[in-house]
């Protein structure tokens, strides 16, 4: 059976948590006193919120941290009752040891309706004698203001370049996996800040081979490689639309991959090409932000993906201008 690497290669300790240096700091000072606020914390996936938060616990309660910890998922039960029920009659239990008070642990809070961040909010405010509640999202914008306002608000970034391709390493190392330093670059493109993604990709690369290849990295997260999309782009751009439509269904047809997907590796590329300038920049990535939407909205990939190739044909005679 394989192995599940994210639990397996998971921080234990707040120490072993990298690239949030500022709000370690901070956790590791409510381990000094015993003492600690409601917390929301708040960034994208991967990050390392839910690993702060089971590394806080351990080194508060030591042995019977999972006495005194539950961890609830609130993209599985997002409606009232789950606030009303398991959440409550955790949050008025008595503590197990010496403890002041236990710790709820809500993942993906963003979820919740807006009734049960209501009802949330009471509880919160009721039982905070006894229990701590520590709230993570990606969109700390969808937790009511009443929330927000209870809680010490935490706000993860993106995981650093070099902290992912150290990690990718170590674990490759521990894994007896063969991998260059190419491969664990086309890693860290995929991964943007998520960690998570990153060791993913890796676990998937590995089921097929212990050798580790650009090519199967690309190939187990569906990412198209930065080479194509910049060939499609310039394709476009020197006004050759027709082989530039014929590079879009070799990478959606033939390859299989997602047109949303190509939009945004599109978006990562034009950002940094300096064969353009800002000004025709500005105006390209005004309609990937449209294209963008109507992708999200149902619309068909092919006609809206062809429809961006043909605005970026229109900026051939002024690319530098």
């Amino acid at each position: 059976m394989q192995k599940i690497w994210i639990e397996k290669y998971r921080p234990v300790k707040l120490d072993d948590i990298v690239g949030q240096n500022k709000i370690i700091k901070r956790l590791k000072s409510y381990v000094v006193t015993r003492n600690m606020p409601h917390m929301l914390l708040a960034g994208p996936p991967g990050v390392g919120k839910t690993a702060a938060t089971v590394s806080l616990v351990r080194e508060l309660f030591g042995d019977i941290w999972q006495d005194n910890f539950m961890e609830l998922n609130a993209s599985d039960e997002r409606g009232i009752n789950v606030v009303r029920d398991k959440i409550k009659n955790f949050a008025r239990s008595s503590t197990v040891g010496e403890y002041d008070f236990k710790i709820l642990f809500l993942d993906e809070a963003d979820a919740l309706t807006n009734d049960a961040q209501s009802a949330l909010r009471r509880t919160m405010e009721v039982h905070t004698d006894v229990c701590r509640f520590i709230l993570s999202c990606n969109y700390s914008s969808k937790i009511i203001e009443p929330i927000q306002s209870r809680c010490a608000v935490y706000r993860f970034k993106p995981i650093l370049n070099k902290y992912i391709a150290e990690r990718i390493n170590y674990i490759a190392a521990c894994e007896d996996i063969n991998i260059d330093q190419n491969s664990v670059n086309a890693i860290v493109y995929v991964a943007e800040g998520d960690m998570r993604r990153a060791i993913n990709a890796l676990q998937g690369a590995a089921s097929v081979s212990k050798d580790i290849t650009e090519e199967s990295i690309y190939d187990v997260t569906s990412t198209a490689k930065p080479v194509d999309i910049i060939e499609l782009i310039n394709l476009s751009l020197n006004g050759d639309f027709l082989k530039s439509r014929a590079k879009l269904e070799y990478l959606t047809i033939d390859q299989g991959l997602d047109g949303g997907g190509i939009v945004k590796q599109m978006f990562k590329e034009i950002i940094d090409m300096t064969t353009i300038s800002d000004r025709i920049k500005i105006a390209i990535i005004d309609y990937i932000g449209e294209i963008d939407f109507r992708l999200s909205e149902g619309a068909n990939q092919q006609i809206q993906i062809g429809a961006l190739l043909a605005r970026l044909s229109t900026y051939r005679d002024s690319r530098l201008k």
